[in-house]
This record gives structure tokens, C-alpha cells and sequence, in this order.
């Protein structure tokens, strides 16, 4: 079997130096977040069918939507794939091993096989991509920074694409709170390319979960010209509307949401209603009136009650269903997932029973005004949250639904040993101290309410 190697020295199949080199730049692209990658190794594709490593950037590319939309695309893909084992290596027969693990539902298999490939292939950029994702879809924030520190000795900047490397460990780091570590490999893969939207992401997460919201506001802000024009700009723009928030500052709010949130496309990318839904959901929280922007953003996950592939997704159409009234969709949303679970047996399953069900059903509860319901069905939930998938920045949506549901339930010696629990996290979160002195009212204790609001005001004033 004849073949070359890519630019990192991995081997490939193909001794094309054209189509290698176009390769090269659609994986670019997709590390950079920008363009259409899926689209552009369809053409790709179509020139040259038999390109097996071209099939495979192409169906581990669609196994990142979790959108039905994608599935017969993807299993298309790996099909065609598996048409050519023959003429494929060792290392791109992992590669189809483990896209179709995941078209069979084994997401966590799919995972498994894409870590042997890096066991022999350490500069294996795609497959090391396709694992820390996962890792963050998947919530197995372990294996998000440990992917890369397996083969992160393999790697220097004398190798293209090692300020990637960086980002997904800077990442990986953050969600195991070593913001120090994660900071510092952030701004290291910025110092190689200051227009990383991923690297850029995860010091912006360091700074969200540090309460460092001026700075986090600056930093955004500052680069909004490397990030913006990206396919990432969405999740960023979302960032920096929470440091907003935490500083309550809800015109700045209002304006991310309306500018750069609210998608035009009826039909809508999933990512990008995830963010608007996580956004407004937060700032019904806060009593906030948010118009007729629910209204238009349940229109747009409407179509999507049934599909039950991804519990992250679910919990989400549902706060769209539930803030906007529509209850027949929560129903709907929430019979098509009780007779998934009953039936099907991909890993979804689990995380739609542990947290994505349940939590549903609390936010069902929470906008009947049952907040005691929603209490009692959260309660168990948040120390599991991770099983949803996602960020911890993502994920604090539950916790946060839960406090307030405590203080509108008027449990206030459980609403404030919630808000003391946030404020040991983080003690410079205005909105953390307003709901301690909420709590502290609540139970009468109007001195230290008195306290609790001036140091929200004193943070806000900062």
C-alpha cells in the first residue's frame, strides 16, 4: 500500500500532494473555527471519492453537530469509508472504528478507539480534536485535559498546529480548576495565534469562573476583532454577556442578545440557540421582562421536541417551551425522551435518565410556579451535573435555577447555604451576594442582608 504523511508526519493513505495539502487547509479551517470544513471536504470528496482520510475528517467533523439533521450524512460518510478498508491504514482504520461506534450510539467506544489511535500516533491532530470535543460534550472533563497530556510531549512549536494543542489544554486544564496552568496555556497558544477563538475561549472561561468579569469584559472585547468574524463568535458573544450579567449591567445584555444571538435562520444552528437559550433563561432568573424574545426562540427548537439524541439539547428546548407557555411542547418533549429511555440504548440514554429528564421536569415545575418541586427534583442532580455535558459555565444553569427556586419556595436557610456555596467559588459574583442577602431577609436577619447587598453594591461601584 503506497501512501505519504501529513504535515505533522502522521501517516495517510494517499500520496497526493495536492490533495493532502487541501486538506491540511479544510483541518486548518476547522481548528481555526471558521468557514465550512464539512462542506469544503464534500467537495473535496466529490473530486476524489476514494480519499478514505478526507472521509474520515469529514464524518468525525458530523459526529461534533448532535443534530438529526446530520445523521444520514454521517452514516454516509463512514459507509463510504468502510467501502475502502482495504486500501486504509492502521491509523485511519481507527479513525472509521470510531465513527461508527458513534453512528451505533457508542459514543464513549467512539472515544476509546480515537484514544488508541493517538497511543500510536501522538501528532494525530484530528483524532486528539475529536476526543478533547467530545470530552466537552460528553461533560468527562477528566479526559478533556488528559487527551492532551498523554501526547502533549510529542509536541512543540516547531510542529504545525501545536498552539491548538495549547488551547485544548488550556481547556481541559480550566475545567479541572487549574486556572493558573490553564491561563497561562491559553495565552501561550495566543502568543503563537492571537486569532485562536478556541484559546480565546479558555481564558475567557478562567476569568468567568474566577469572577474576574472587568477583565473578562476587556479581554472579550479587546479581541473581538480575532474572534468575531469566526464560527465561534456565537459562544463568545455569550461569554461575554455573563460577565455582563454578573455585573447587571442587562442593556449590554439585551444588545449581545439582540445583535449577535438572535439568528436570523428560522431553521437555526443548535450551538447557537443553545447560548440564546442558556442567556435568557438566566435572565428570567433575575426577573428580568425579556419581550417577545422567547416567543421567537421557541418557534426555532419547535421542530426539535421529538429528536431526543442529546439530553444538553433537551434541557434547553425545554426552557424555551416552558418560559414561553407552551406546554404542550414541554409534553411532548418529555413523553418522546420517557419512551426513549425506555427503548433505546446509546449513551444518550444515560444522560437524558440521570440529569436531562429530570431536569426538565423541574423546569416544568419551576414555571408553574412549583418551586418547591423543582427544589426537591434538584436536589439530588448537583453534584451529577457533569453527566449533562458541556462546560461548568454551561452546567451552573442548574445550580443557579435551583437557588432561586429555594428563595421563591421560601426555603431560605437552604437558598442561603446555596448562596454561600457560590460566593466560596466566587466571592467577587454581585449577583452571588444579592442572593445571599435575599436568603438573610428572607429569615429575618436584616442586619447581614444589609451587609450581603452593600458588598454587591461595592462590587458593582468597583
Amino acid at each position: 500500500m503506497t501512501g505519504s504523511t501529513d504535515c505533522r508526519g502522521v501517516p495517510l493513505s494517499t500520496d497526493d500532494p495536492v490533495l493532502i495539502a487541501e486538506l491540511e487547509r479544510i483541518h486548518e479551517d476547522s481548528l481555526a473555527m471558521r468557514g465550512d470544513p464539512v462542506a469544503d471536504v464534500a467537495r473535496l470528496l466529490r473530486r476524489q471519492p476514494d480519499f478514505v482520510f478526507a472521509l474520515c475528517f469529514k464524518a468525525g467533523m458530523l459526529t461534533q453537530s448532535m443534530e438529526t439533521r446530520v445523521y444520514p450524512d454521517l452514516v454516509a460518510a463512514v459507509e463510504a469509508a468502510e467501502a475502502l478498508w482495504a486500501r486504509a491504514n492502521d491509523r485511519e482504520r481507527g479513525h472509521i472504528r470510531a465513527v461508527r461506534a458513534w453512528v451505533e450510539g457508542d459514543f464513549h467506544g467512539a472515544v476509546q478507539h480515537w484514544d488508541g489511535v493517538l497511543v500510536e500516533n501522538p501528532r494525530d491532530l484530528l483524532a486528539l480534536q475529536l476526543v478533547h470535543l467530545t470530552g466537552v460534550l460528553l461533560g468527562d472533563i477528566t479526559n478533556q485535559r488528559d487527551c492532551v497530556a498523554r501526547v502533549f510531549p510529542a509536541w512543540d512549536e516547531s510542529v504545525p498546529g501545536y498552539g491548538y494543542v495549547l488551547g485544548y489544554y488550556a481547556f481541559g486544564l480550566e475545567e479541572m480548576r487549574d486556572f493558573s496552568r490553564a491561563e497561562e496555556c491559553g495565552r501561550r497558544a495566543l502568543a503563537l495565534n492571537h486569532k485562536d477563538a478556541y484559546a480565546i475561549h479558555a481564558v475567557a472561561h478562567v476569568m468567568e469562573m474566577q469572577g474576574r468579569q472587568g477583565a473578562g469584559i476587556h479581554f472579550l472585547r479587546e479581541r473581538a476583532p480575532d474572534w468575531a468574524p469566526g464560527n465561534f463568535s456565537n459562544h463568545l458573544w455569550w461569554h461575554l454577556s455573563l460577565f455582563h450579567l454578573d455585573l447587571d449591567q442587562v442593556d449590554a445584555v439585551l444588545r449581545i442578545y439582540d445583535d449577535q444571538l438572535r439568528a436570523a435562520d428560522p431553521s437555526g444552528d443548535r450551538y447557537q440557540e443553545l447560548d440564546a437559550a442558556a442567556l435568557l433563561w438566566r435572565l428570567t432568573l433575575l426577573g428580568v421582562d425579556v419581550g417577545s424574545r422567547w416567543t421567537a426562540l421557541a418557534d426555532k427548537w419547535a421542530h426539535a421536541a421529538t429528536d431526543t439524541l442529546y439530553a444538553f439539547n433537551d434541557v434547553h428546548a425545554m426552557m424555551t417551551f416552558v418560559a414561553d407557555g407552551r406546554m404542550d411542547l414541554a409534553h411532548t418533549l418529555l413523553t418522546a425522551n420517557e419512551r426513549y429511555v425506555e427503548h433505546a440504548g446509546d449513551a444518550n440514554v444515560a444522560m437524558s435518565r440521570i440529569i436531562g429528564i429530570p431536569f426538565c421536569k423541574a423546569l416544568c415545575a419551576f414555571a408553574r410556579g412549583d418551586y418547591a418541586s423543582t427544589v426537591a427534583t434538584l436536589m439530588p442532580l448537583r453534584y451529577r451535573t457533569h453527566r449533562l455535558g458541556g462546560s461548568h459555565a454551561q452546567r451552573d444553569i442548574l445550580n443557579w435555577t435551583l437557588v432561586e427556586a429555594a428563595l421563591r419556595a421560601g426555603q431560605y436557610p437552604l437558598g442561603l447555604a446555596l448562596a454561600n456555596e457560590r460566593l466560596g467559588q466566587k466571592p467577587t459574583s454581585p449577583q452571588n451576594w444579592r442572593l445571599r442577602a435575599r436568603a438573610l431577609d428572607g429569615m429575618g436577619r436584616q442586619t447581614e442582608c444589609s451587609q450581603a447587598l452593600a458588598k454587591a453594591q461595592s462590587l458593582l461601584a468597583a
